[in-house]
Formats: C-alpha cells, structure tokens, sequence
C-alpha cells in the first residue's frame, strides 16, 4: 500500500506538472449565478426546467454538499475571490469589498492576471465593480437600463416602470413578452459571447468571471419563461413553520422582500395565492439564467474553447422559499448556505489526470478500485466551502497555494467523486456560526465578549428539512461541546 501511495502521488504530480509546463494553459470559465439554491433538475429538483445546466452537470462533477462562507451576496463573492473566510467585522453584508476588508490580499482575477491570463468580468461579480479592479485586464462590464434609474430591477412593462419610479420600489416580478436581451441577464449573455470571440482570437489564456442576475428578486423574466410553469402545480414549502425549540435569533423579516409592491409588512406572512406567485418567480428566473447559461456553453465550444476551458458554475448562496417561514437569504439554516457547484475539467486535464486517478482509486475504503469511474464526471458528495475555489483552481492550474488562503482544494474529489470531502465546513451570518459535518449542523449565536447566547443543531440523516433543534436535548449533550469546541476553534485561529 505504502508503494501504491508512493506511485499515486508521482503520478499526479507528474499529471499537474505537465499541466502546468503546457504551452497553453487551460482557460477558466466561471460562471456565477446570483440568489441560485439547488432548485435544479441536476440535484433532483422535479420543478424546475433547466436542461442547460442539466446538461452541464453530466459532463462535470456535481458538488451535492457545497457551503457558501456567508449567505449574502457580498460578502460570499468576496470571501470566495480572496479564499479568506469571513469573521463578525470581514464580509459581513452585501456591501462588503475585499480591498477594504482585506486590503493587501490577492484576488483570485488578479492573482491569474499575474500569471498572464486575461481576466475579466460581465455582469455581478463582486457587488462593487471597483473592488479590487486592478486585478482585471479591462473594466469590469455591467449592463445599462434602458430606463433612467431602474437599475437591476431592469423593468419592461410601462405599468411596473411608472410604479417604480414614482416610489422606487415596484413589484417583486415581472413576464414581459420581449427577448432576452431586453432584460439585463439577456445582455450579459451577449457580451460574455462577444467576449468569448475576443478570447478566441486572442494568443492568451483567459479567466472569464460572467454574472448572471436572476433569480435575484425581482423575478423579472421574459414571458417565455414565465410560461414553463403553471401555478395549480407549483407547491409551498413543506417546512412553513420555524424549527420546534429554535431560539428568537433565527427568526428575522425578510426585509429583502418586504420592500417590494404588494408584500404584506412586518411581521405578517405572505397568504399562499402570493407564495405561489413568487415561487413561480423564482422558477421562471432561473429557466432564464439556464438559457443564458446554455448560449455560453454553445459558443465556447463553436469556438473550440471547450476542450482546453475548465468550466466552473456556481450560486452565490443558497435562497429561502417560504422554508420556515423566511424568505430571501439572511440566514443560517441550510436551504441558505447551500448552493449549486459544478466543475467541468475540460478532455486535457481528465487525460492528463487519468492515470493517477486509475492508481489512486485503490486508496479508497474499500481494497477494489472504483467500477465504471470517469475522472471528472459524477457527484460528489463530500463536503466543501467556498473558500476552496480559489486554491483548486491554482492547483489545477499548476500554481502554488497562496499563504492567505483558508480553504482546501478539493481537486481529489474532481478525479475521484468518491474521495472524502471535509470533515466539516463553516458558514456565519452576523452574530451566528455554523458549522456543518456529514450529519450533524450546528449553529451558534454569540455576544460581543464571545459567549453563546443561543444554538440550534439539526440532524440532517434523519431532519434534512431542519424542524426539530435538538441543541438542549440531553442526548446531544456530547455531541454539542464537540461541535462547539471545533467552532471556538475556528473563531480564535481566522
């Protein structure tokens, strides 16, 4: 066995040295989908239509376990681009910026720029287009509104532009018979494929980072989209109520989508007849952002970019329906910090990795290879975090690890879908950390002087929807002062 490991891991170093020797280099296409939980037909969801992505994911290895670090779009992008987790004062809320609250560190663009890639960014990346903008090749690019101060709402019809403007907030959505370049998502589609013709011509590697921005509320979708779904079957959640025994502190009011037109106010829940409607929203917007999706992907490989691209297509946190009783995000329950990843290598690394991959695959629990395993292809069901993007594409890509990354690559699972992922993974939302094993998550709420005021614990092999906090059950007592020592661990040492 000890020879076998020996052979393993010369094999893959050989397998990324030859990567990394490449006269070209592999391009990265990331691809950022805002607002996206796993409501997809890749990860079993039966209500959706999004046979792009589908697609996608049966060429690439599906992360069926993937934590965002905070379930808000700010500070997850940026913790994500730096690999630095966040703490209670680094990335915090939407508006969090890495070159403020991490001045000095590289970004995973700029670092790439460095290299001699061509980096760039359309659409929402970072929430700020001038964070860290030194770090791309050419500036960022983000669609206009064709109407004065609209903005992302991005409205078509006369009737919701007049509601907007004369309050500024308009209706949380929207089917207007227009194509898809009439909303904002439509557009950064054609731009990224603009750009992805650029590339083409272009003697340079590239990382291209395309954001798309449905299903971010408002749902404001071409009517095409809103027509794939009809309301009679669209269900509610079935988890409405807040967990038996949860503390007062996971409960907040979804301001997010309060402000918009016809949301009853705080603290009164949405009647069912609207639910409805925003769920129907919310499956729309993402049948929108899958066609974007599927026109990018079409072209790069028109182009014959796909068999040297490593296709990266991620959420930026995870999105409430209605689960107990939230909406939006703002949260630390698990329909909140879990998100669609999914990794396409493209045919030059699988061939290169294929060889350490048929070796390595008797290192598994079990003494016999893995049958029917194709390197790069299946779902992954081990734990990972958001923090580890940025070091597994440096080690795809041959490079180093950078001293200020806090994640782990997880290139083991892209060759092998049955290695083992983390032991656990660690998202926080203001005053709350969590921390998620295998089974077993736990939050914990602490004050200002580091003392727990309040915890949850859910058993996700027999509770995966969250209803029942065991926290203060006796027969947890064990379990709770072990998870919570691995929590103060890892608040003393980020």
């Amino acid at each position: 066995m000890k020879n076998l490991l020996l052979i393993f891991m010369c094999s893959l170093s050989i397998a990324f040295n030859a990567i990394a020797s490449d006269v070209k280099p592999a391009n990265i296409l990331f691809i950022m989908i805002d607002d996206l939980r796993p409501e997809l037909g890749a990860y079993g969801s039966t209500a959706v239509k999004s046979p792009n992505i589908d697609s996608l994911a049966s060429e690439a290895v599906l992360f069926a376990n993937a934590y965002v670090n905070v379930p808000v779009c700010g500070a997850s992008r940026a913790s994500m681009m730096s690999g630095i987790r966040p703490t209670e004062k680094r990335f915090v809320g939407y508006q969090a910026r890495i070159d403020e609250d991490a001045k000095g560190a590289e970004t995973l663009f700029g670092y790439l720029k460095k290299q001699g890639y061509y980096s760039e960014s359309i659409g929402k990346i970072l929430h700020f287009s001038a964070d860290s903008k030194a770090g791309w090749s050419t500036p960022p690019w983000n669609p206009k509104a064709k109407i004065k101060r609209i903005g992302h709402r991005n409205y078509q019809s006369a009737e919701n532009i007049a509601s907007f403007l004369k309050d500024r907030t308009g209706p949380a959505y929207e089917a207007a018979d227009v194509p898809d370049n009439h909303y904002f998502d439509g557009m950064i589609a054609d731009q990224a494929m603009a750009s992805l013709e650029s590339a083409s011509e272009r003697d340079q590697p590239f990382f291209m980072a395309v954001g798309f921005l449905k299903p971010h509320l408002p749902f404001t979708v071409p009517l095409r989209y809103w027509d794939l779904y009809r309301e009679d079957d669209i269900d509610l959640a079935s988890n409405p109520l807040m967990p038996v025994g949860a503390p007062r502190q996971a409960i907040h009011s979804w301001g997010e989508l309060r402000k918009f037109e016809g949301i009853p106010k705080a603290p009164h829940p949405v009647p069912d007849a609207m639910a409805k409607k925003l769920v129907h929203g919310y499956l729309a917007s993402v049948s929108y952002s899958d066609a974007q999706v599927g026109k990018l992907l079409a072209k790069l490989k028109q182009l014959d970019l796909d068999d040297n691209t490593i296709v990266i297509l991620a959420g930026d946190h995870g999105f409430s329906l209605g689960e107990h009783g939230l909406w939006v995000k703002h949260s630390p329950f698990d329909v909140a910090t879990r998100t669609p990843l999914i990794v396409k290598l493209p045919t030059k690394l699988t061939e290169t990795s294929a060889m350490g991959l048929l070796l390595g695959s008797t290192l598994s629990t079990s003494s016999e290879p893995t049958p029917n395993l194709k390197p790069g292809v299946g779902t992954a069901e081990g734990l990972v975090e958001f923090v580890d993007i940025f070091p597994t594409v440096l080690e795809l890509l041959g490079k180093p690890k950078l001293p200020q990354l806090q994640g782990d690559s997880f290139v083991s699972q892209l060759l092998d879908v049955n290695a083992p992922g983390k032991v656990a993974v660690f998202p926080r939302w203001h005053a709350a950390d969590v921390i998620k094993t295998d089974r077993y998550a736990m939050t914990e709420w602490f004050d200002q002087q580091g003392q727990v005021t309040a915890r949850m614990l859910f058993d996700h092999l027999n509770d995966p929807k969250e209803t029942v906090n065991l926290a203060e059950h006796k027969d947890y007592k064990s379990l709770v002062a072990d998870l919570h020592e691995q929590l103060i661990f890892l608040r003393e040492s980020r």
